[in-house]
């Protein structure tokens, strides 16, 4: 329903010619507003702030900038618009009640989230949260390599004969690598187990810092490697992962409300034999009124 109201808002501010003077007519009151303030009355239904305030909340950033006479006159004439609009449809159709139910749920559904992610994770819950997922990280090996890619064996041959005579690797790669490292005088940076293809990591797991290899056949054509470097995967410091904490904490909460939640209720399906290709047909909810 969020989405609906806020788009509503939108197309008023994109469709309606707004001027200084707008604010004149904005509403004004002695005393302090409040979200129960009365803006309007349409037809005996009253437009609060509140109405104001929530849709205003959920417009695209780029319409916040706007001044706010204009996005009072222009979210209060929408919902004027809406009440008269709402207020035309005398036939209350099934699809109408479904639907509106599914936005009241989706809202509901949605505030209780807020209230189960609660307050921001403490310094304690971070370092917790990081201890758990790295204090007992496997020491996985990571290469720094780079690879001269050639088409034929011979060529891998001349290549290695060439370096063991002294000639530059990057040089050479630049020079003769079809691979898209070439460029880069063949540089692959660092890479861990997996990464590559089975043979040219079996080539690597073989190989001294600063050695280079006789020629690999991989399904990409005949490689001369050199290993640059070999490490131990370094363990990122917690602020280079806290934002990836936040999201896990926060799916973690939401996960453990809901789990609770469906473990205290009685749900009962009765969808044996159900046609999900049923889903799609929205002529089973049109011909229908709210009392069939």
């Amino acid at each position: 329903m969020r989405n609906i109201l806020a788009a509503g808002a939108l197309a008023c501010l994109c469709t309606t010619s707004f001027s200084p003077a707008m604010a004149q007519d904005s509403a004004t009151t002695a005393e302090a507003p409040s979200a129960s303030s009365v803006l309007a009355v349409v037809n005996g239904t009253e437009v609060l702030l509140g109405h104001v305030i929530l849709l205003r909340a959920q417009l695209p950033q780029e319409y916040l900038s706007a001044p706010d006479d204009v996005l009072y006159k222009g979210i209060l004439e929408q919902i004027i618009d809406q009440i008269l609009l709402s207020g035309s449809i005398t036939e209350e159709t099934l699809e109408l009640r479904l639907s509106l139910e599914n936005e009241h749920r989706a809202l509901r559904a949605a505030i209780a989230i807020d209230e189960a992610l609660g307050d921001a994770p403490s310094d304690a819950e971070y370092q917790a949260a990081y201890d758990k997922a790295y204090a007992d990280l496997p020491e996985d090996p990571e290469f720094d390599a780079s690879h001269i890619l050639v088409e034929t064996e011979d060529q891998a041959k001349e290549l290695v004969t060439a370096l063991d005579e002294g000639a530059d690797f990057a040089e050479l790669a630049k020079e003769k690598s079809i691979g898209p490292s070439g460029p880069e005088g063949g540089a692959l940076g660092w890479f861990g187990l997996g990464q590559m293809v089975p043979e040219f990591e079996t080539a690597v797991l073989e190989m001294e810092i600063g050695a280079i290899s006789g020629p690999v056949q991989t399904q990409f054509g005949w490689h001369v490697l050199i290993l640059n470097d070999k490490r131990i995967r370094p363990v990122p410091a917690l602020e280079e992962v806290k934002a990836q904490l936040a999201r896990k904490m926060q799916q973690d909460r939401v996960d453990g409300t809901i789990a609770a939640l469906r473990e205290g209720a009685q749900i009962e399906k009765m969808d044996e034999g159900f046609d999900p290709a049923a889903i799609r047909d929205l002529n089973l909810l049109r011909p229908l009124t709210a009392h069939e």
